[in-house]
């Protein structure tokens, strides 16, 4: 059972023994919708271990990146840092946990105060707070962070993200105020999420004439964080060692006891998967994740399983559901037309796929929101009318008259439902009303243009999936292309919008809120950079973000969020994908102990970092092997 999100204010803050005068309340933690687990006299988080011992080392692969890297600075738009340096290097004023999706306690930060008209949050610096070079963290360094972080220099993902907050005073030494544009129970949460570096990070000079290199010319600087680990031994663009800080300021600290208990935890890049799987059973490195279920049957098998050196494990989740499909890119002018888009997705036959490559492994995605609270269903009720109704002139008339839509399904019997025949002459009428016909060879329109797509993929895995696919596309005439490149050069493509189709996957929230403004809003659409990968531009959509964004209790975000995943779906901008309902991993028995429970909220990439532990003691201490990371040749 669910534990309840929402209750009165009131109620919250007098269980809470808080005052209900000057700020709505100041405390260890901050809750969206006022469920707090953990008191302020908490020891550790319920799946943490607080006896698991320190040392050893872990040796694992990025869980879907395949491509080296290039920089260390994680916040610019250009090249790609190392793999998991946030979470490592990087400490934020608050953290979340694996058991709530709403709360988070404080980290850097050791009180949190909202004022009452929710125009602002106050932070207190925890006393304790340190770099990694010893100087203490103080206001100042939080708000040097927040405006390199909103400057044109940092990737534009923060400047949308922090895009409400008008800005950051410090208020005393270890006291910063975060004003608000408006009232929105989000933003505590979303300005504690804000990495904190030092000022001293990239400072050229001393004294008075000291000067700060702008933040994008700052590659192989070594950041100057507060987090756990440190860059350690680095084959620059290659493979990445993280060391434990042995003097971690917050290693006692409630929120990180019985965390971050490898001595050494590295990254290995692979540029082939192929080439890594079979590395992974050779012993070169301890833990993978699989997200392809053929791969998953057929090739984590051999001696080393059946003798239980490697272990195979379908973990359960709570996690809402992850998002994936093919991203139209609507810049493109061919894919303006609703039905043009409506008319490819009909060729999809995922029933086939699903039998014939995912070993029935998968659930088709319907909506944005996948497997949650939040996905729309049927025709609106009242609550999403009172939404959607203002918004009537701006939307089609479907989402008023019509259930909501749903992807096509073929039956394996055909006396018994659609066949893929019949979606693709539905597809056939679709592309006709919007003035494609078959003539000379190709469909084309009245220009005598022909319809093309490319798919682009870096590695390769989305062929299988593509090729018929393709064949159902060409029987409608259109052309495709399906085209593997470099990790790199697809990045590079898709910030500036260089792509037809794209292949992506957004991992779930149990509350969406803020992300979205740059993953659908207008203002993030000609951003490069920007997590609008469909180029979307709606002024309806926009509306309904603003709803999603000012929601104040967990009724009112999961109305906004369903007449939201309505609009987009009648708007038909991808053609969805599958989701699983468990994490398949596999590690090296002797490698690794672990706390019996599993959290309920987590990516299994992350539980293994951070509470998971070694049995082996005889690793060297972490204060003989801290080194500082090689800069680029």
């Amino acid at each position: 059972m669910r534990r309840p999100l929402a209750r009165s204010w009131t109620n919250w803050l007098l269980a809470l023994g808080l005052s209900l005068s000057g700020h709505a309340f100041a405390a260890h933690a901050y809750a969206q919708f006022g469920d707090i687990r953990y008191p302020a006299s908490f020891t550790h988080f319920s799946y943490a271990n607080p006896a698991a011992p320190k040392g050893g080392e872990i040796v694992l692969v990025p869980p879907t990146r395949q491509s080296n890297f290039d920089k260390y600075n994680p916040f610019t738009l250009k090249g790609s840092a190392p793999p998991s340096m946030l979470g490592m290097m990087f400490d934020t004023l608050l953290v979340g946990n694996m058991d709530e999706s709403t709360t988070a306690y404080g980290l850097l930060a050791s009180d949190v105060s909202v004022a009452k008209d929710r125009m602002s949050v106050t932070f207190q610096i925890h006393p304790q707070a340190r770099f990694q070079n010893g100087d203490p963290v103080l206001a100042s360094d939080v708000r040097h962070s927040f405006e390199r972080l909103t400057s044109k220099q940092a990737a534009p993902q923060y400047r949308t993200y922090f895009g409400e907050v008008k800005g950051a005073t410090v208020l005393a030494e270890r006291s910063i105020r975060f004003d608000f544009v408006r009232p929105n129970s989000e933003l505590p949460l979303i300005v504690g999420s804000l990495p904190v570096f030092s000022a001293k990070w990239g400072l050229q000079g001393e004294g008075p004439k000291a000067t700060h290199k702008p933040l994008d010319q700052m590659v192989v600087d070594i950041p100057i964080a507060s987090g756990p680990y440190r860059l350690g031994p680095v084959q620059f663009g290659k493979d990445v060692t993280y060391v434990r800080d042995p003097q971690y300021w917050a290693k006692d600290l409630n929120v990180r006891k019985g965390q971050f208990n490898f001595d050494r935890i590295t990254y290995k890049i692979y540029k082939d998967s192929t080439a890594q799987l079979e590395a992974f059973k050779a012993g070169e490195f301890d833990y993978m994740q699989s997200f392809i279920a053929r791969e998953w049957a057929r090739a984590f098998t051999g001696r080393a399983f059946e003798r239980g050196e490697l272990i195979k494990a379908e973990l359960p989740h709570g996690n809402a559901g992850d998002f994936q499909g093919f991203l139209f890119n609507t810049r493109r002018d061919k894919f303006q037309d609703v039905r043009v888009r409506q008319a490819i997705a009909l060729a999809m036959d995922f029933e086939w796929l699903n039998r014939q490559l995912f070993y029935n492994a998968y659930s088709r995605v319907r909506g944005y929101f996948v497997a949650s609270d939040f996905e729309a269903k049927g025709r609106p009720g009242p609550d999403e009318l009172a939404l959607l109704l203002p918004l009537r002139a701006k939307l089609p008339a479907a989402v008023f008259e019509q259930d909501v839509p749903q992807p096509p399904q073929t039956a394996l019997d055909p006396t018994s439902g659609h066949t893929l025949r019949d979606h693709l002459r539905q597809a056939r009428d679709l592309l006709k009303d919007a003035g494609w016909t078959y003539r000379d060879g190709a469909l084309r329109n009245a220009k005598g243009q022909s319809l093309s797509i490319e798919f682009l993929d870096s590695s390769g895995s989305m062929g299988r999936v593509v090729t018929p696919f393709a064949k159902n596309l060409e029987k409608l005439g259109i052309q495709v292309q399906y085209k593997v490149i470099d990790f790199a050069l697809l990045q590079k493509r898709m910030d500036v919008f260089d792509f037809d189709i794209i292949s992506n996957r957004t991992v779930g929230s149990e509350a969406p809120g803020t992300e979205l403004l740059e993953r659908y809003g207008s203002r993030s659409a000609d951003v490069e950079g920007s997590g609008n990968v469909i180029g979307l531009k709606d002024p309806a959509v926009d509306a309904l973000l603003d709803k999603v964004v000012s929601a104040t209790s967990r009724p009112e975000l999961v109305t906004s969020l369903r007449a939201l995943d309505r609009v987009l779906r009648h708007g038909h901008y991808v053609v969805p994908h599958w989701y699983g309902a468990v994490h398949r991993v596999s590690w090296r028995a002797k490698a690794f102990a672990r706390p019996a429970d599993l959290p309920r909220f987590y990516q299994p990439e992350k539980l293994v970092t951070t509470v998971w532990w070694s049995p082996h003691a005889s690793a060297a201490p972490a204060a003989q092997i801290t080194q500082p990371a090689p800069k680029a040749p």
